[in-house]
């Protein structure tokens, strides 16, 4: 393992690690390091973690675990629950299992992201669920904050792989229907499907007064389409497959992404809700960050 846990930032490490609940504490735990390193320490933010005892603290918030260890008195900053319960809501349809030559796929990246998002929230005493989706919402663990359902939530992303067809817009309205308690959503998706539908979803979510940050997620390719002279696509979900030389579309393909993107952005602007873009080439602490700063937001 890199000495330097900021390491695991990085989606290439990942490659490396099968056990999703490891994967998680270790993103986490270089998460912190660099956070600590980097100018974002303090900007608001605190960790559920241990401070030196003052004059002043209830002695029953003393872990003393630590202080049999180190003989010095040490307090939590978080005891109990917070009041903020957040969704996590994947996208598991066939298109998140695309992977260009030496990254990983959207699926394997989205699933280590929301794993760490899930362990950073549980750290931070915030309740937290899932939702998966494909035609429909497949699974859902509602939100809590604990230890083992932490790692029932985990165990569920370690084998959710990316199986159905997409219908983003429809899976979203359902998670909207299940949430009963206002709190924070994150969407984790490539979002490749009719637009019109994916936006009205999200409004859905704001109409009941969740907080959003969407996490757009797509492979560098996707966005590039630096493919070579001639090539075979083939639709992961129709099988559907076409032959064309990429050079002599690769501009108006990209003028099309761009627009794709844009019109997101926009929604995602008017509606008040963060949007935040990433290839599976990104370090994870982009989105971490994300969540943190949102959360800050809130308090």
């Amino acid at each position: 393992m890199p000495e330097d846990t900021t390491l695991y930032l990085q989606p290439d490490v990942v490659l490396k690690l099968s056990n999703m609940e490891l994967l998680a504490r270790l993103v986490v735990e270089g998460f912190i390091t660099g956070l600590h390193r980097s100018p974002y320490h303090g900007f608001s933010v605190e960790f559920a973690e241990h401070r030196q005892y003052m004059p002043g603290d209830e002695i029953r918030h003393i872990d003393w675990k630590i202080y049999g260890r180190t003989d010095r008195h040490y307090v939590k900053r978080y005891e109990e629950e917070t009041n903020l319960k957040s969704y996590l809501v994947l996208d598991c349809s066939r298109s998140m299992s695309y992977a260009s030559p030496g990254q990983l796929s959207k699926s394997l990246y989205a699933r280590s992201l929301a794993a760490s998002l899930a362990y950073l929230m549980v750290k931070q005493q915030d309740a937290v669920g899932l939702a998966l989706f494909d035609e429909a919402v497949t699974g859902y663990l509602p939100p809590h904050v604990s230890r083992a359902y932490l790692r029932r939530l985990l165990r569920t992303l370690q084998t959710a792989e990316p199986v159905g067809r997409t219908r983003t817009g429809s899976s979203l309205h359902q998670v909207a229907d299940r949430i009963k308690r206002r709190g924070l959503v994150i969407v984790i998706s490539d979002l490749l499907d009719f637009q019109e539908e994916v936006i009205t979803a999200l409004k859905h979510f704001r109409h009941k007064k969740n907080e959003v940050i969407v996490m757009h997620v797509l492979d560098p390719l996707e966005r590039s389409f630096a493919f070579g002279e001639d090539a075979q696509f083939r639709d992961l979900e129709t099988d559907e497959r076409i032959v064309t030389l990429p050079r002599q579309i690769t501009e108006s393909y990209r003028r099309a992404v761009t627009q794709f993107i844009d019109r997101y952005k926009k929604e995602c602007r008017e509606l008040r809700a963060d949007y935040v873009l990433m290839d599976t080439s990104t370090p994870f602490d982009v989105a971490l960050y994300a969540y943190l700063a949102k959360r800050s937001r809130l308090y």
